[in-house]
């Protein structure tokens, strides 16, 4: 209310200010602007624009005096806006053969946490919670609903979660499953799920559905697709085939992590907000800041644009380079 305030009085005063100034301008027209009495059409706006300038300036830099200070922290994020990631992490021992990464020697697993460390390190992660769901022959919860990554880098750090489980074949469709559970009570829309798995032994049928709150789904695969190692008495290879029909049944998308990271847009198609709306995260403070730029810029060009451009009329007298016929004449007579 003060900064409305303190805008109109400003209004009020410059706008009699410049009826004045307009007044007297009248007085000396012919001599200001010569015969036409009047300056280039343009001008006539620039008393309009002297009072916005004044008003915005005004209104802009007493709001940014009353209100609080924005302060910037690590984490700064209302808990309605707060978004979620749910990694749902393959556990099964095919997991720790060593042929992934550029050079066919990472273990899969390491090349797992290769992948999830690029994705922390370049998406705004204090906007997200994380979950990680282990799959094998079941799925467990390990974390849910965690703000501390280290606790996610040390899961994906070599730890023996397939330990946790019986043997047998890779159940990943429970993980999804167990994705609903964890996922239900979230607000629609606000959950990215990412599936790193080698897609061994994935069963054919049996998708289970995703809950509202899931927006985006990103399938990694991890493994070489071409060349793989026995294990259990079979060769265990990336199934490029299975994992790139499971993203297109929950309508996500595939991505062969074996030798590349996650591009840059596919993160930003995962990550991006909503609302599309980019006048929604807008603020009294962003709008007086905004105010105070344009009333700034106006009150200091307006004045050199007018003195260079505001008449065509120039006064005084026109010098040319050739001399008058009277000179002439009086050379001619001395000579």
């Amino acid at each position: 209310m003060v900064e409305l305030i303190v805008a109109i009085t400003v209004l009020l005063l410059v706008g009699v200010a410049e009826a004045i100034h307009a007044a007297r301008c009248r007085t000396i027209a012919r001599l200001a602007f010569g015969p036409r009495q009047s300056p280039r059409p343009w001008a006539t706006v620039a008393p309009w624009l002297r009072v916005a300038a004044a008003t915005a300036l005004a209104w802009g830099l007493t709001t940014l005096l009353l209100i609080p200070p924005k302060i910037h922290r690590a984490v700064e994020v209302d808990e309605s806006k707060m978004k979620h990631v749910v990694l749902v992490l393959d556990v099964s021992p095919s997991m720790r053969l060593d042929d992934a990464g550029p050079s066919n020697k990472q273990t899969r697993m390491h090349r797992a946490a290769d992948i999830m460390e690029s994705f922390f390190n370049r998406v705004p992660m204090e906007q997200y919670r994380v979950s990680v769901i282990a799959v094998y022959t079941g799925a467990k919860q390990v974390v849910v609903d965690t703000r501390d990554i280290e606790v996610v880098r040390n899961i994906l750090s070599d730890l023996p979660l397939h330990h946790a489980f019986n043997s047998g074949e890779t159940d990943l469709f429970s993980g999804l499953e167990e994705v609903g559970k964890v996922a239900r009570d979230w607000k629609p829309g606000s959950t990215t799920v990412l599936i790193v798995s080698d897609g061994d032994t994935v069963p054919a049928t049996g998708m289970p559905k995703m809950p509202a709150s899931v927006a985006n789904i990103l399938v990694v695969g991890i493994g070489d697709p071409q060349k793989g190692k026995f294990i259990n008495g079979r060769q265990s290879r990336q199934d490029t085939s299975t994992l790139r029909q499971i993203a297109v049944r929950l309508g996500g998308i595939y991505h062969n992590g074996n030798q590349k990271q996650i591009s840059s847009e596919t993160l930003n198609l995962l990550t991006k907000a909503t609302n599309t709306d980019p006048l929604a995260k807008f603020s009294r403070r962003e709008y007086a800041l905004i105010a105070c730029g344009l009333g700034g810029v106006i009150n200091a060009f307006l004045p050199l644009m007018l003195h260079y451009f505001g008449t065509g009329w120039k006064p005084g007298v026109k010098r040319t380079s050739q001399p008058s016929k009277e000179r002439e004449s009086e050379k001619s007579q001395q000579s």
